[in-house]
């Protein structure tokens, strides 16, 4: 990965988690940067930006303070989605409401167009991409 592409994928990194940019911004940056797949881990504090080449780039951002729920909420984190994709809900908001949902990590396929969203015991939830 060259430095131009790591930066972009930095400054998106930094966008997002201020909530400067919405869902469908970071996305289509992300593609810009050619960047195929990222994953969250929220128990971490990292994100993890995979490029087709097996390059990656890694960066941390502050776990959360008040826990994530032991329940997975489908419905709760739905909510959240459909805020963000919507550009109603930023994502400083989404990890809040996503977390208290009982999402531990998700995995964004944007070569696949979905997100894996993941609870602390195993569960799973796909969500597609809106057309």
């Amino acid at each position: 990965m060259n430095d131009t592409v790591h930066t972009r994928i930095r400054s998106t990194f930094d966008a997002s988690n201020q909530g400067t940019i919405h869902f469908g911004q970071v996305i289509g940056q992300l593609i810009e940067a050619g960047v195929e797949s990222y994953h969250v881990d929220y128990r971490s504090g990292r994100t993890t930006y995979y490029l087709p080449d097996g390059s990656t780039a890694d960066f941390s951002f502050g776990r959360p303070a008040h826990g994530i729920a032991d329940t997975f909420d489908i419905a709760a984190i739905r909510a959240a989605i459909v805020g963000a994709q919507q550009g109603r809900v930023m994502y400083p908001e989404f990890k809040q409401l996503s977390q208290q949902a009982g999402c531990a990590a998700y995995t964004v396929w944007i070569a696949g167009r979905h997100v894996v969203y993941l609870g602390r015991k195993g569960e799973t939830h796909v969500e597609r991409f809106p057309d």
